[in-house]
């Protein structure tokens, strides 16, 4: 039977409709007559109806086809499809009354507003009863998904009622929260308490659970669909009106927070300007141009039109990346863009692309920053930020780079974790050269936690809330020193202009920021609340997991107090204690000794013998002061 009516054309079902209407004129007549006269007789009513019984059977396949009654599919057929019924049986009545008159038949009013009711009636049941059947058909022909909606409102309402004619689901019951739902019926469907789930989902041998709570906000659908999951389910999230219409929805349109409006203080890439004018015309390398910092440095460099811009970059997709990025923003710029693939641990590498584009200026900005992931690869970290910054710092020396200037951390101060201990080495390596150097002027720029870089806590808060949360926090006392890319790479240009050698500048950031406010601020800022015990309804949980090994409760800047003014207020020099020529040939010998060796505990003990405060973590108590007369 299914098989036959799926062979059946638009074309042939339409005309099958329209049959079902034309049939239904004569059965309605013989109806209203026995109704009305309780006989059949041709001497008799039936006698008068039967000459006009023809034009009413011509003219309801007339009208009905005009009206497009026949055009309207089966599951489609709803309150305006019945309203075009009602039209056509009234034109009907209409019609064999004025017929009546005409012939003289004498057949009175009240035969014919029954005979139009009885139509309307017919017409619109039939159509109803096909669809049940073919409905029951199409399930029988095929398994249907067996699914649960979850939320009872309105949506789900309306979910529950459009698919109880779906083909291939079949939804068994409701789960909601609302306790006054809960034990009621809605749409033929129970309403359960979101408690029973794992035993619906057993009991009723549930595959699939709609989430039909569009107004419900995305981290709660996000964790409801969590615990969903773990049953073994598959969960979908039914959109909301809005989405359905291709309008996304406020939360969807907002743009992420701006790192700025998180530092807890004015941003300051806007006060510390000037020195563009110093790389204008020059050749310029950056080493690690396709990271965070790289690439923002990459922009603004070449806003200030050098002549040529290397881009050295180990990492194949993030160098493309930047290249494609930059020659889109040459806007006719004479600027000369070379993409270099490559280690800045290769020494011959590194001196041919000195050599060749005669480069002027180095920003030595790439190293391995992750500090645990640095902390669990420590041969890699130490190989790749203290042996290549020697390399190309080296290199650059000899090829008579005029300025080398190293981005750091202020994790190099004092610190606690390998990756800290690294950019320490790093730096005192860049500051044996600037005491030996006579031609290359070496300097470093120490940065606070870059909001919105890669591996910084922004990006990684702002994925766990688009997940739904929790939001993960080391420690609730923990303190940072945030800055945002712009100004750290405003820093860099600025500081690396007027530079005169083995200096360390920093940018002062004010006070440091407590991490669990930021958070808070993060998670308000995305649009959402905080839940904890004061707001149990809240959209995102804050979760404290404990400081990782080697990451410190507050962070330093300056490893001594003193340090001086520069020619911008906001960003101060400091000139710190450095080990002697003998002692960084002898560190760097042992470590290179260690990595070849693979011996990461060799390689920490080099980096303990010369790099100030570097040991397990402090313990955790009160915050480390800031250094004597520091400007916040």
């Amino acid at each position: 039977m299914l098989s036959i009516v799926k062979a059946l054309t638009q074309t042939q079902k339409r005309l099958i409709l329209l049959t079902i209407d034309v049939l239904i004129v004569p059965v309605a007549v013989l109806l209203t007559l026995a109704i009305q006269e309780n006989s059949l007789s041709l001497s008799g009513p039936l006698g008068a109806i039967l000459p006009i019984l023809p034009l009413l059977v011509i003219a309801a396949g007339a009208i009905s086809w005009s009206l497009g009654i026949p055009h309207i599919r089966l599951i489609a057929y709803q309150m305006s499809s019945l309203g075009k019924t009602g039209i056509c049986a009234a034109y009907l009545a209409a019609l064999g009354l004025a017929l009546s008159q005409l012939t003289g038949a004498g057949i009175p009013l009240g035969f014919f507003v029954l005979f139009g009711l009885l139509f309307f009636l017919f017409s619109a049941l039939m159509r109803l009863a096909m669809l049940r059947v073919l409905t029951r058909l199409y399930q029988r022909d095929q398994a249907r998904c067996r699914v649960l909606i979850y939320g009872a409102g309105n949506t789900g309402r309306q979910l529950a009622l459009a698919l109880n004619s779906h083909e291939t689901i079949l939804p068994l019951a409701f789960v909601d929260d609302n306790r006054v739902l809960q034990g009621l019926t809605v749409a033929g469907l129970p309403v359960h308490a979101p408690q029973r789930m794992a035993e619906l989902v057993r009991d009723k041998e549930i595959r699939r659970v709609l989430l039909a709570i569009p107004s419900l906000s995305r981290p709660k659908q996000a964790r409801i669909s969590r615990d969903l999951a773990r049953l073994g389910v598959e969960v979908q999230v039914l959109p909301s009106f809005a989405q359905l219409i291709g309008e996304d929805t406020l939360v969807d349109k907002l743009a992420p927070p701006a790192p700025a409006q998180f530092l807890g203080r004015s941003r300051l890439d806007g006060e510390v300007t000037g020195g563009s004018d110093h790389y204008a015309g020059r050749s310029v390398l950056i080493s690690g141009a396709g990271g965070s910092i790289g690439s923002e440095l990459c922009r603004q460099i070449l806003a200030c039109r050098p002549r040529r811009l290397v881009l050295f970059e180990q990492s194949e997709l993030a160098l493309y990346t930047i290249d494609m990025e930059l020659r889109q923003l040459l806007d006719q710029q004479e600027v000369e863009i070379v993409p270099v693939l490559g280690s800045v641990q290769d020494g011959a590498k590194v001196a041919r692309v000195l050599r060749r584009h005669a480069v002027q200026v180095v920003f030595h900005a790439a190293a391995y920053k992750h500090v645990p992931l640095v902390e669990d690869n420590p041969l890699a970290g130490l190989s790749n930020n203290v042996l290549g910054t020697h390399v190309l710092a080296r290199e650059s020396g000899e090829a008579g780079v005029e300025r080398f200037i190293l981005v750091s951390s202020d994790k190099a101060v004092r610190p606690t974790n390998v990756m800290g201990a690294s950019k320490r080495l790093a730096e005192q390596v860049v500051q044996d050269l600037a005491s030996r150097s006579q031609t290359t002027v070496f300097t470093m720029v120490r940065f606070g936690n870059v909001l919105g870089s890669s591996g910084s806590v922004l990006p990684l808060f702002l994925e766990q809330i688009s997940r739904g949360g929790p939001v993960t926090l080391t420690h609730a006392e923990a303190t940072r020193y945030f800055m945002t890319t712009e100004e750290a790479v405003r820093l860099v240009l600025y500081a690396g202009s007027f530079a005169a050698g083995g200096e360390v500048f920093v940018l002062d950031m004010g006070q440091p920021v407590a991490i669990h406010t930021l958070v808070r601020q993060v998670i308000e800022g995305s649009g959402y609340s905080v839940r904890d015990a004061a707001h149990p309804e809240g959209d995102i949980e804050i979760v404290v997991t404990g400081l990782r090994p080697g990451e410190k409760l507050h962070e330093e800047l300056l490893i001594s107090g003193a340090h001086q003014a520069t020619r911008h207020p906001k960003i101060l020099s400091a000139r710190e204690g450095c080990i002697s020529e003998i002692e960084v040939a002898a560190s760097l010998r042992a470590l290179r000794q260690a990595i070849e060796a693979g011996d990461a505990d060799a390689a920490r003990a080099v980096a303990a013998r010369v790099v100030e405060g570097y040991g397990p973590p402090p313990p955790l108590g009160a915050p480390a002061p800031l250094p004597p007369g520091w400007v916040g």
